[in-house]
């Protein structure tokens, strides 16, 4: 069955939090992520970040629209956009649930771990989401 590329629906996005979860749940018991997040300097995220969106980018330009982009750039970013932020969430609440959220107490920490593991998990999601599209 091929799905409509024009549109995101309930199932793109439980295959993006399915995919980000299992990328995800491994690293995150990784007490090696823990303390990366304490002493990774700025740039270094800063290139986690965009290497994490190109790789999604990517994926999702082959993968998913099988490189015919042209006419719908907006959808194609806008699915970027939600890819990582389901991602972003995703990693949030599996590092909460660990009690390795500390958003109160150290936030600056807190959205380093979020960016490290988005990482892995962003490609996670973004390879279960695009299964049934190509």
């Amino acid at each position: 069955m091929t799905m409509d590329k024009d549109t995101i629906n309930l199932e793109d996005i439980i295959q993006v939090i399915v995919g980000s979860s299992a990328l995800t749940i491994p690293v995150a018991f990784s007490e090696e992520s823990w303390r990366l997040s304490e002493t990774l300097p700025t740039l270094n995220l800063i290139v986690i970040v965009i290497l994490s969106l190109l790789f999604i980018n990517i994926y999702s330009f082959q993968g998913i629209f099988q490189g015919h982009i042209k006419h719908r750039l907006q959808h194609f970013l806008f699915r970027t956009l939600i890819d990582y932020g389901v991602t972003f969430i995703v990693v949030f609440i599996i590092l909460f649930a660990l009690n390795r959220m500390p958003i109160l107490e150290e936030p600056l920490i807190a959205i380093k771990r979020i960016i490290i593991l988005s990482f892995p998990a962003s490609m996670g999601g973004v390879i279960v989401d695009g299964f049934d599209k190509e």
